[in-house]
Order: C-alpha cells, then sequence, then structure tokens
C-alpha cells in the first residue's frame, strides 16, 4: 500500500515492513515473522523491482516478528543489514534483546507459548552497526533515532525531507491514534514514555509503526 511517493507498506505481513524506494534501490525497514519474506519478495516484485533492487535491511529491533524474515530475506536479496548495537547482538543470538512478559487475558499467554517452538528467528550477523544521529541514504536523508524503551537497542528512523518516522514498536497505532510501548512488552517504561517524547518533538508529518494503521496528519495525536 503506498503511503507517499516511493514510500509502501506491505500488508497482510505481521509487524508491518516498509519499502523506501530511492534511485540506488529499495530499503526494507523490518522483516516480520519467519517465511514473510515470501510476501515481501513479490511486492517488490509488484513494484516492478527485482530481489537485488533491495540494498538495504535496517532492523528496528530484534523482537521474531520484525527479524523472522531477515536471514532469508538477506539470502535472496544480498542487501547489507543495519541495527544498533544491542539489538545486533541479540539478531546473531536468535534471540530477543529483553524477557517478554505478555499481559492480558491467560489464553493470550497460552498462544505465546504455544507459538514459540514453531517461529524461531535464524541467528545472523547483521553487516553494520547504527548510532544515534547516523544518516543514512535514503528519503533524503534518513536519521537514526536512539528509542531505546521497547527494547534496549530500539531504534526508529526519520526522514525529515518527507515528514515521515517510522517507529517500530517504541509506539503502536490504532483507529484512536498513537499510543506507547506496550507495557507487557516492554523493557523500561521510563525510558519508552522518553522514547515518545523525543519522537513528538521531531515535528514528523506521518508516523509508520511495527503495529496498526499509517497515522497521517499527527498533530496533536502523540500521546502525553
Amino acid at each position: 500500500m503506498k503511503i507517499i511517493d516511493n514510500v509502501f507498506v506491505i500488508p497482510g505481513v505481521v509487524a508491518n515492513p516498509y519499502i523506501l524506494v530511492d534511485a540506488d534501490g529499495l530499503t526494507v525497514i523490518d522483516t516480520g515473522l519467519p517465511r514473510s519474506e515470501k510476501k515481501i519478495l513479490a511486492y517488490v516484485s509488484g513494484l516492478g523491482k527485482s530481489a537485488r533492487d533491495v540494498k538495504r535491511i535496517i532492523l528496528t529491533h530484534a523482537d521474531l516478528d520484525h527479524v523472522g524474515g531477515l536471514a532469508a530475506l538477506q539470502k535472496a536479496t544480498g542487501a547489507r543489514t543495519y541495527a544498533s548495537k544491542l539489538e545486533a547482538d541479540a539478531i546473531a543470538a536468535g534471540k530477543p534483546s529483553r524477557q517478554t512478559k505478555p499481559s492480558g487475558f491467560s489464553v493470550m499467554r497460552l498462544v505465546f507459548a504455544l507459538m514459540r517452538p514453531f517461529f524461531k528467528a535464524t541467528p545472523f550477523q547483521v553487516d553494520e552497526i547504527l548510532t544515534d544521529g547516523q544518516i543514512l541514504p535514503a528519503l533524503g536523508g534518513l536519521r537514526v533515532i536512539d528509542t531505546a524503551g521497547h527494547t534496549p537497542g530500539h531504534i526508529s528512523l526519520f526522514a525529515p525531507t518527507v515528514g515521515i518516522l517510522f517507529c517500530g514498536d517504541s509506539m503502536v497505532t490504532d483507529e484512536n491514534g498513537i499510543h506507547g510501548s506496550r507495557s507487557g512488552l516492554t523493557w523500561d517504561n521510563a525510558k519508552a514514555k522518553e522514547a515518545v517524547r523525543k519522537q513528538s518533538a521531531l515535528g514528523a508529518r506521518i508516523v509508520c509503526s511495527g503495529h496498526g494503521p499509517v497515522v497521517k496528519d499527527v498533530t496533536g495525536k502523540f500521546p502525553v
């Protein structure tokens, strides 16, 4: 689904992957659960591009629903891969960067437990470590934002030239707007709230989260 010119979200994948189109190739942000690479590559093909046009894969954090398709997608594309140091270490170990404590109904906890043996991330060595403030060559300059809180090394990505923010799971969205990281899945709630405050001050016009719809015209919609 087109968000703006040259920016797309891939439907039907748990943890929204995004595709950015530039003259030098494509950038993919997050890769969904294992086997999601098939839908990502199909979408790339639908844009009239090939797997080898994917030049960069950026991971916001190491949770399975964001890195599950990483190894297979990189193998198919040959793309260079990027993450923060803490998340890259976790990706290399094939595990999340923090313990999760799913909240809500007991049946949900049961679902998490039943799914775990069938969905495992393939350990993968990320090519490049990202740091806060670093600029990547996509969308006229894609800035790395340290948004630790949901996980210890979580990053977001902001393209000021088009006013679009890719926030991973540092925030979630729904029909009512933008919300902070879900507390039951958050490593540090105080840092997560600070990450929201930091992102609300960037001047973004569009917020693209890992879970939920894209939010346009975000004025007044950030949590306080």
